[in-house]
């Protein structure tokens, strides 16, 4: 009965399409989050979805081309690209005069321009320990002077923005300088990570403290209008944004490309006047949103309405005729499932622990996940990282979703994981309870995985205990070390390999949430981030890969098939690669279009 009651559900929504607004009225994009934001902060948050609207608030020097492909850097704040110097240790960066940030009582009443000392400041807050910055570990271990400065700042339990850094420096109003240790060639991505190089005011960072995260002050087209914590996010426009106009540079051979760039080059933006984000967990309720025309924009479909969607991948003929459009593309994406290497149980590095890792990874049928659960939107990944990143290489295999429950068993059996009991389930080798304790979210898409990895891990006589959180509550307690296994998805802040190996290194102590820490694997990220692209250095990222297949720090799982859906009145909006890619400004409202026109952009 529940599935015909979603049928008719469904269809009364079809069936009760609201029309749109009359011309003259706000220009308001309306979309769901499937996840909660987790901070306004951009130096402290990890998450995609937090670091979408931290992007629509804030600014890096640097952005992506939004219609180029592959990915290319261009300007942002930044007058044009970094000078780099012949040794490519020093980047110099050049701020436009006239940029402002939104207003705040931090301001006292005075517009406040953005100059460079504010990029300065921003990645200094990253080496602040209070800050707890997920991504120090690009710039503490590379940034001349920033690891004697963070080393102390732990010491002192208080970070110095005043004293002179080395590789950090104001030359003058609008151009600031950073200095590396050594060449770094995925270093230049940085300068486009809001995490990393977005600006921050110091009076505001000052004047809110440990509340800043929930008080988001920046330069971008966007401010904060509204805020009901992991419920609903409203966003309008930043009356001292710029003069700036639409660009972007399709490919020659994307024909909606070139036609986006036909009726929009030259508009001023933002076009829009408002951006509302619902934040709705339940697939269910999400999908239904949308064909009750509450929503603009599926920014994903529910793979588990894939079917209903877009059978054998094609728009289905009742979605057609109301004019709704889609575009179903492979993101920069992986998805894993992670091990804590300092877990008693599962973490470590001697023979059993790995043997225990590897057996459990081999109970794991990902194609199972794929044709049930992802109802065939995904690939099936052997790499940690994925297709169309510089260092993939299509040709290269690995072993990480081989499917094997005799060979499982027999490893169990070889390091003393056996029943000594009868109950059905494995004890450790000291004989002590073995049990893998997951984590995942209240939701019906989580239950899922959660069925599929306890019917895995019985078929090899491992009890498996679910424990269940709000996602930002996960997140906060992986950050301390605190989950013993977890599964996640990734998506890439740079069109570069590196962009998932970084959490895999043993320095980065922040967003390495396996805790993985092996010198080998050290050894050769540290070799890899001082080359160019090369088939050297994908050679590295290979033998990288292969230890981590070993090793199993991680249960490589799946590279996800993203489908986005939208009604004919939004006009321009294409799925980046990079989900952390925020798209509002590029995008308009046609308030003379109804939901169920048909569209032929």
């Amino acid at each position: 009965m529940k599935g015909w009651l979603s049928i008719s559900i469904a269809l009364l929504a079809l069936a009760s399409v609201p029309a749109r607004a009359q011309p003259g009225q706000e220009k308001v994009l309306r979309y769901a989050f499937e996840i909660a934001e987790t901070s306004f902060d951009p130096q402290r948050i990890s998450d995609v979805y937090s670091d979408i609207v931290n992007s629509g608030m804030f600014e890096a020097p640097l952005t992506y081309d939004y219609l180029a492909r592959p990915l290319k850097l261009k300007p942002e704040t930044a007058a044009s690209l970094p000078q780099v110097s012949a040794d490519g240790t020093t980047y110099t960066i050049h701020i436009r005069p006239g940029i402002y940030f939104a207003d705040d009582p931090a301001f006292g009443g005075k517009k406040r321009e953005l100059v460079a000392a504010d990029y300065i400041y921003a990645m200094k807050r990253v080496l602040d320990p209070k800050v707890r910055a997920s991504q120090i570990a690009e710039i503490e271990p590379y940034v001349i002077g920033t690891e004697e400065a963070a080393t102390r700042a732990r010491k002192e339990d208080r970070f110095d923005y005043d004293a002179p850094i080395e590789g950090l420096k104001v030359l003058d109003r609008y151009t600031f300088q950073v200095k590396l240790k050594q060449p770094l060639f995925v270093f230049i991505y940085n300068f486009a990570d809001c995490r990393i190089a977005c600006a921050v005011a110091r009076e505001v960072a000052e004047r809110y403290g440990d509340d800043i995260g929930s008080h988001p002050v920046g330069t971008g087209p966007w401010r904060l209008a509204f805020w009901k914590r992991t419920s609903k996010m409203i966003f309008e426009r930043n009356p001292n944004f710029r003069e700036e106009r639409w660009d972007a540079e399709p490919n020659a051979d994307d024909e909606r490309g070139q036609r986006i760039k036909a009726r929009l080059e030259g508009r001023r933006i933002p076009m829009i006047d408002r951006v509302e984000i619902s934040v709705i967990e339940e697939t269910q309720p999400r999908w239904l949103s949308f064909l009750n025309g509450q929503m603009d924009l599926l920014w994903l479909v529910p793979e588990e309405f894939s079917y209903q969607a877009f059978p054998n991948n094609k728009l289905a003929p009742s979605l057609a005729r109301r004019g709704i459009g889609m575009q179903q593309a492979p993101n920069l994406d992986l998805t894993y499932a992670y091990f804590n290497m300092q877990d008693p149980v599962v973490g470590g590095y001697t023979p059993e622990k790995v043997a225990l890792r590897r057996a459990i990874a081999l109970s794991y049928k990902v194609e199972d996940e794929i044709a049930i659960i992802r109802k065939g939107q995904a690939i099936p990944a052997e790499t940690p990282y994925s297709p169309g990143v510089a260092g993939y290489d299509p040709d290269f295999h690995t072993t990480a979703n081989e499917y094997n429950i005799p060979k499982a068993k027999a490893l169990l059996d070889m390091f003393g994981y056996v029943d000594r009991n009868g109950d059905g389930y494995r004890e450790l080798p000291d004989g002590s309870p073995l049990v893998l304790h997951r984590y995942s979210t209240p939701t019906e898409a989580d239950q899922q995985y959660d069925e599929l990895w306890k019917r895995s891990l019985d078929d090899i006589g491992i009890r498996m205990e679910v424990t269940k959180g709000k996602w930002p509550d996960l997140l906060k307690s992986a950050r301390l070390g605190k989950l013993q296994f977890w599964q996640l998805g990734g998506s890439a802040s740079s069109p570069d390999a590196d962009t998932w190996l970084t959490s895999l290194y043993g320095k980065n102590v922040e967003n390495n949430l396996a805790r993985f820490r092996l010198p080998a694997y050290d050894r050769l990220y540290e070799q890899a981030r001082s080359m160019p692209d090369s088939p050297e250095r994908t050679r590295i990222y290979q033998q990288m890969t292969k230890l981590v297949v070993s090793y199993v720090p991680w249960k490589i799982n799946v590279h996800r098939i993203r489908t986005s859906m939208w009604y004919p009145q939004l006009v321009g909006f294409v799925r980046s690669p990079m989900l952390v890619y925020n798209f509002w400004k590029y995008v308009d409202i046609d308030l003379t279009r109804e939901p169920d026109r048909a569209e032929s952009r």
